[in-house]
């Protein structure tokens, strides 16, 4: 299957840098709970996302992860582009949220582009800034926020990735997403939901002010 760039990425590029793009880019039609990029890995493609959305983790040295930020349609990541330009080894893990749909950009092509088409140069420039915002932001809630807050923000981020007020997720994978245990996960729902903010079901969770 061959996509069309009828969305977002068609009003960005001109019509050459979408032929090569389309002409060059490795089609993957992956579902939610994959990994994309693992920590450590050589980093041989730049992933464009046409749909879906795919979360991007960081992990310490005991090997518990941290959710950084999602991108989803339109979006690349910022530490993948960091790395390719590097040629360094991946710094982050990413995951698919929810079953994706992305072209595979081979690395030499990033700083080609950046030389032949000002409009890749823009996105790529674009790209970089947001996910910025998006990782300082991630700093600031960590920082800044009480854990019921944090709870709320991902659960709300969440929701907004996958466009429905209703979350298919376990208290296990929150606590992994959020680096923290279980039981403070499930006391922190509970609290969420006592407040009037939640709903809770089993491996479900109705967001009830978006």
């Amino acid at each position: 299957m061959q996509p069309g760039f009828d969305f977002n990425y068609a009003h960005l590029f001109e019509e050459e840098l979408l032929q090569e793009i389309l002409s060059i880019g490795e089609y993957k039609k992956v579902k939610a709970g994959n990994e994309l990029i693992d920590i450590g890995s050589d980093i041989e493609f730049m992933p464009l996302i046409i749909t879906g959305a795919v979360k991007i983790l960081r992990e310490d040295e005991n090997g518990d992860e941290l959710v950084l930020y999602f991108i989803e349609q339109g979006d690349t990541c910022a530490m993948t582009i960091t790395c390719c330009i590097g040629q360094k080894k991946s710094k982050i893990r990413a995951v698919t949220e929810v079953e994706t749909e992305l072209l595979m950009i081979p690395i030499q092509k990033i700083s080609d582009w950046m030389i032949k088409y000002q409009s890749w140069q823009m996105f790529i420039l674009q790209s970089y800034h947001e996910r910025m915002q998006e990782l300082l932001e991630a700093i600031d809630t960590i920082a800044f926020l009480n854990q019921d807050e944090r709870l709320l923000k991902y659960l709300k981020d969440k929701a907004m990735i996958n466009r429905n007020e209703v979350i298919q997720v376990t208290h296990k994978e929150i606590a992994n997403d959020m680096h923290t245990s279980r039981v403070v996960v499930s006391r922190l729902l509970k609290a969420l939901e006592i407040k009037g903010e939640i709903k809770l079901h089993r491996n479900q969770i109705q967001i009830l002010k978006l």
